[in-house]
C-alpha cells in the first residue's frame, strides 16, 4: 500500500500559547466580571500582535515575540496571584477588588486594566526582554512603538463599544469627565521612560527596586481613580 504523506502542521509560537490562556480565562469568567472585560480587550490586542508577527509587520520578529510574551506573562501572573494565595501587584489590586462592583461601568474596567498593564507591566516587560535577549531598550523601540500604536488605535474603538450613546449624553456623563483625565498615549510614553530608567539602574538593585515599587503604587492609585463608582448599587427590597 502507498505510504501516507504527512501533512505539515503549523508550529505554535509562544504568542499562540498566551492566546490560548487568555481564551481559557475568558471562558471561565462571567462576562460582566471586570477582569473578563479587560481580558477580552487584551485578547483582541494579543491576537492582532500574533497576526502582525505572522505577516512580518515587525522588523525583528524574535524581539517582538519575546516582548509580547513577557508583557502578557505579567498580566497572567497577576491574575494567578489574585486567584491563589499570592498578592497581586498594587497596580492590579483595584481591578481585582472592584471587579464585581455594580456601580463601575465596563469601560472603566477596560481602561483600569490597560492603565495597570501599560503603566507598570510594560516597563518591566521591556527590561525582562532586554535581559533575555542581551540588548538595550533602544533595540526594542520598533516593537514597543508598533504594539503601542496598536493599543492607541484600539482605544477609541474600545470607548465607543463600551460607552455607546448620543454625543450630548456622553458630554453630560460623569464617566466622560473621569476618563478625560487619563491618556493611553501619555501612559505609553511614561512606560518607555520608566523602562529606560530601570535599565540604567540595573547595576543598582536597591534603587531599581524602590523605583519599581513607587511606580507600582502610583499606577495603582490611578487605577483606583479610574474605578470610581458612578452609580449607586440598586436598593434591595
Amino acid at each position: 500500500m502507498p505510504r501516507c504523506e504527512q501533512v505539515p502542521t503549523a508550529v505554535d509560537t509562544p504568542v499562540d500559547t498566551v492566546v490560548r490562556r487568555m481564551r481559557a480565562l475568558d471562558a471561565a469568567l462571567h462576562p460582566r466580571d471586570g477582569v473578563a472585560v479587560f481580558n477580552r480587550v487584551y485578547l483582541t490586542v494579543t491576537e492582532t500582535v500574533d497576526r502582525y508577527v505572522d505577516t512580518g509587520r515587525f522588523a525583528d520578529r524574535h524581539a517582538a515575540i519575546t516582548l509580547d510574551v513577557r508583557f502578557a506573562g505579567r498580566y497572567l501572573d497577576a491574575v494567578a496571584a489574585a486567584v491563589g494565595d499570592g498578592r497581586a501587584p498594587a497596580c492590579w489590586r483595584p481591578l481585582f477588588q472592584f471587579r464585581r462592583h455594580p456601580g463601575v461601568r465596563p469601560l472603566q474596567f477596560a481602561l483600569a486594566g490597560i492603565n495597570a498593564h501599560i503603566g507598570h507591566d510594560l516597563a518591566l516587560a521591556v527590561v525582562d526582554t532586554c535581559r533575555t535577549l542581551d540588548c538595550a531598550p533602544a533595540e526594542l523601540e520598533d516593537a514597543f512603538d508598533t504594539v503601542g500604536d496598536l493599543l492607541v488605535s484600539l482605544e477609541e474603538r474600545i470607548r465607543e463599544d463600551l460607552m455607546p450613546g448620543p454625543d450630548l449624553l456622553q458630554i453630560a456623563d460623569p464617566l466622560t469627565h473621569l476618563l478625560g483625565s487619563w491618556s493611553l498615549e501619555r501612559a505609553r510614553d511614561a512606560a518607555w521612560t520608566a523602562a529606560r530608567a530601570l535599565w540604567a539602574l540595573r547595576e543598582l538593585p536597591d534603587i531599581a527596586g524602590e523605583f519599581t515599587e513607587r511606580l507600582d503604587t502610583a499606577v495603582g492609585l490611578a487605577g483606583r481613580m479610574l474605578l470610581t463608582p458612578l452609580a449607586e448599587p440598586p436598593l434591595r427590597g
